[in-house]
């Protein structure tokens, strides 16, 4: 098993983890905040953020202002809602 920074294809993987969306962040996204513009999307339709937990907070209070937050979710609850049951 390699872990971050262990393995020769450390550069690789670093190149497709999630990271967070918040300007100018590089952490690794814990987070999956839904999000929707009603003046623009159909109420079904969700954009997705991703965020570290440092900037979960700031990212949910931007969108959660403007009435376009959704849903808060960890990236593994996320990812887990579109895979196929076993």
């Amino acid at each position: 098993m390699n872990f971050p920074g262990s393995g020769p294809d450390t550069a690789s993987a670093a190149a497709t983890a999630p990271v967070c969306s918040a300007k100018g962040c590089r952490a690794d996204a814990v987070w999956v905040l839904a999000w929707n513009n009603p003046k623009l999307h159909t109420p079904e339709r969700r954009k997705t953020w991703l965020a570290c937990d440092e900037h979960r907070e700031h990212l949910s209070s931007f969108l959660g202002v403007r009435g376009f937050l959704k849903d808060v979710v960890t990236l593994a609850d996320w990812e887990s809602q579109d895979s196929p049951p076993a």
